[in-house]
């Protein structure tokens, strides 16, 4: 796949609608796509869809997601920069993975390289990823695609907890001296925030921070009962799992019914493996300066390297600021030069002993 087929592929990708849980036709079409390009290619049993390139002693996973968030953007190119939902998160990183893979075996590198676009990286689920940590062998490197810019290694993400809270109460008079369902609900909220400014007090790094986020407050009555719902996000650092976000979540908002919707704790390596050296490498070969980073966001990554135990770590072009936003966009000689890092990359990990 040459520069100008990894362009047309991501665009074609991009312009596929592909919102989690509606996946199937976008990973057809990159089946058919790596098909085409001589990997054994197949759409797995969670949706994913998987292609294996090359052969050699050692694998390694190249795991992206090509669902995306809601919001319609106009797919289009202007003055070298692609528009469209995907671009950055993550079907860049994706496309990414699929052009430098190709581009590995048709030099005749001994490696195996296992592609898997995953499905439903957007939802709660985390559907594709969970599938695959439980039904595909330990490769032995571990990249997972999501932007970190083409000069960006990211080495690890915060973990999070969804959680919905319920409150109710009988229907009261506003002329009454007592607080209505949803300025109870506010309080609520408010007694979280502050609670993680308390615990957030003398840490500098927003990755060892707790981070709360509201993401919708809806209130209803049917005239005799009043109901607040509440669906927020945390942001877990390091030394806070979903399991204890559960509870302090519980202990701030005990007036509260408490659902939680999906949880993963955070994850984070080291920078001294043979893969982050070679990925590194490739950078500088490139005129770049490695930039290492660690992220607020949660990705696929978290659930996969701890149980496949390998070096691991996220790469992607494209800036992840754009990520979700209405102007979703990415740069092409950005995102080819992501390609021609992560070919250099997985060239030098073939050649590793």
């Amino acid at each position: 796949m040459d520069d100008a087929e990894a362009a047309a592929f991501l665009e074609a990708l991009v312009r596929i609608p592909s919102l989690s849980r509606q996946e199937q036709a976008a990973a057809d079409f990159c089946v058919f796509e790596m098909s085409a390009l001589g990997f054994d290619a197949h759409v797995d049993a969670a949706g994913n869809a998987v292609g294996v390139i090359g052969s050699g002693a050692r694998t390694v996973a190249l795991v992206g997601h090509i669902d995306t968030v809601r919001g319609e953007i106009p797919v289009r190119i202007e003055d070298g920069v692609l528009w469209g939902r995907g671009t950055v998160d993550a079907k860049g990183p994706f496309a990414t993975f699929v052009a430098a893979a190709s581009r590995v075996a048709a030099a005749n590198e001994d490696l195996r390289v296992l592609v898997i676009g995953c499905v439903e990286e957007e939802a709660a689920s985390s559907a594709g990823a969970r599938f695959a940590r439980d039904h595909y062998d330990a490769p032995d490197f571990l990249i997972v695609g999501e932007p970190s810019g083409w000069d960006g290694i990211t080495l690890g993400y915060k973990g999070y907890l969804r959680a919905r809270l319920d409150l109710e109460q009988d229907v009261t008079h506003t002329a009454h001296d007592c607080q209505t369902v949803p300025s109870l609900a506010c309080g609520v909220w408010e007694r979280i925030r502050l609670a993680a400014e308390t615990f957030d007090a003398g840490r500098m790094r927003a990755f060892d921070r707790l981070i709360p986020a509201l993401l919708n407050i809806d209130c209803t009555t049917d005239g005799n009962r009043a109901h607040a719902r509440l669906d927020m996000t945390l942001r877990l650092p390091p030394d806070l799992g979903p399991e204890e976000a559960h509870a302090w979540l519980v202990e701030r908002a005990p007036e509260c019914t408490l659902e939680v919707e999906g949880g993963i704790p955070a994850w984070s390596g080291k920078r001294t493996s043979v893969l982050h050296r070679s990925l590194a490498r490739a950078v500088r070969r490139s005129d770049g300066n490695p930039r290492y980073q660690v992220k607020t966001g949660t990705a696929d990554l978290n659930l996969l390297a701890p149980v496949w135990g390998c070096p691991s770590l996220a790469y992607g072009p494209g800036d992840a600021a754009f990520d979700h936003r209405p102007d979703e966009q990415v740069e092409i000689a950005e995102f080819l030069r992501g390609v021609w890092v992560l070919t250099d990359a997985l060239a030098a990990l073939a050649r590793t002993g």
